[in-house]
C-alpha cells in the first residue's frame, strides 16, 4: 500500500495487476481492505490494474474533523427527506477519484463502485467524463430520494442500536450487515475481517460524516441522462439497504446501460456470484468505442 497527495488531501491506496486501469470505489465506511476476499484479485486476472483506495475519512486517508448529525437525526432526515448540513459531498469524493488518477498519471480509467461507491463512481462519471471509460454501479442509487431507499424495519433497527466503541465495533458490524445480506452471507468470516479493518483504522464519525455527504448531496438523475460510456447497473433482489428500485431507476436513467440482479444477493457481494459479476464487468469494458443503440 502506498499514498499520495490528491485534491489537497492524502489518499491511501493499492494497486493489483497489470493492465487497463479499473477503479474499484468502496461504500459507506468500508476500507480497501474490505473488498470481498479474491474480488480485487480475481479481476486483476481479467487483465485490469486494479486500484483500491480509502475514500476520505475512512481507513488510512485524510480524516475530517467537522461534527456529524447523530445516528437519530441522520434516520430522522432520511424519513423526513430533509438533507442535513455537511462538510462535503459526494461531488467532492469523486474529485478524490479524479484526483487518485492524476496522481498515479492516469488520464482514464474504468470505474467499479459499490454502494456509496457507486454514487461516487456515477458522480464522478457525470461530472469529469473524460476520466471515465466505462462505468459499473452494484448496489447503489441515482439519489432521487424515492428509490432505492432503506426498508422501514431496517431504517428502525439501525436507529435502535448503540453507537459502536473499538472494542464492539467488529461485532456491531457483524450483527449489522446480517440484517440486510443475502443467504450467503458467512458471518464467522464478516467478523474475523472486521477485526482487521478495525485494528487498521477505527473512525465511526468517518461513517457519519460520509452518511450526511450521501444525504446532502443532490439528485443525479439528470446527469445519468447524459451518460454515453458502456454502463453496467448490478443489484439484488435481497437487498433491504438500498431497495432494488435504487438499481432499477438507476438503469432507467442511463439511456444504453445492462441492468442484472441476482435473486439471492442482498447488500453485499456474494462469493457464488463473483465469477457472473466480474464477467460482465469485463464485458461492459469492451464495448468502450462500440456503438450503443438507443
Amino acid at each position: 500500500m502506498a499514498s499520495v497527495k490528491a485534491n489537497g488531501i492524502t489518499i491511501e491506496y493499492e494497486l493489483t495487476g497489470e493492465g487497463e486501469p479499473l477503479l474499484l470505489v468502496m461504500g459507506l465506511g468500508g476500507q480497501l481492505t474490505d473488498w470481498p476476499e479474491g474480488f480485487p484479485e480475481q479481476l486483476a486476472a481479467q487483465g485490469f490494474q486494479v486500484i483500491t483506495f480509502d475514500n476520505r475519512d475512512i481507513g488510512l486517508s485524510t480524516e475530517f474533523d467537522w461534527e456529524p448529525p447523530s445516528q437519530v437525526k441522520a434516520v430522522m432526515g432520511m424519513l423526513a427527506k430533509r438533507p442535513p448540513k455537511a462538510g462535503y459531498l459526494l461531488s467532492d469524493m469523486a474529485n478524490d477519484a479524479a484526483g487518485l488518477l492524476d496522481a498515479l498519471g492516469i488520464t482514464s480509467a474504468h470505474v467499479v463502485g459499490m454502494s456509496m461507491g457507486g454514487m461516487i463512481a456515477q458522480t464522478l462519471t457525470i461530472e469529469h467524463p473524460e476520466r471515465v471509460r466505462s462505468l459499473t454501479s452494484i448496489m447503489s442509487n441515482p439519489g432521487d430520494r424515492k428509490s432505492g431507499r432503506i426498508a422501514p424495519k431496517i431504517m428502525t433497527k439501525l436507529a435502535r442500536m448503540k453507537p459502536p466503541t473499538k472494542e464492539t465495533a467488529a461485532e456491531r458490524s457483524t450483527e449489522m450487515f446480517k440484517l440486510f445480506s443475502g443467504p450467503h452471507y458467512d458471518a464467522a468470516e464478516h467478523v474475523i475481517r472486521s477485526q482487521i479493518s478495525v485494528e487498521r483504522s477505527f473512525r465511526p464519525k468517518g461513517t457519519a460524516r460520509q452518511t450526511a455527504a450521501i444525504m446532502a448531496s443532490p439528485d443525479r438523475t439528470a446527469g445519468l441522462r447524459e451518460v454515453a460510456v458502456p454502463t453496467l447497473i448490478v443489484h439484488g433482489l435481497m437487498d433491504k439497504l438500498v431497495l432494488p428500485s435504487g438499481g432499477i431507476a438507476t438503469a432507467r436513467a442511463v439511456p444504453t446501460s445492462r441492468l442484472l440482479m441476482f435473486p439471492d444477493m442482498g447488500h453485499d457481494l456474494p462469493a457464488p456470484r463473483h465469477t457472473e459479476i466480474i464477467a460482465a464487468i469485463k464485458r461492459n469494458t469492451e464495448l468502450v468505442g462500440v456503438t450503443q443503440p438507443v
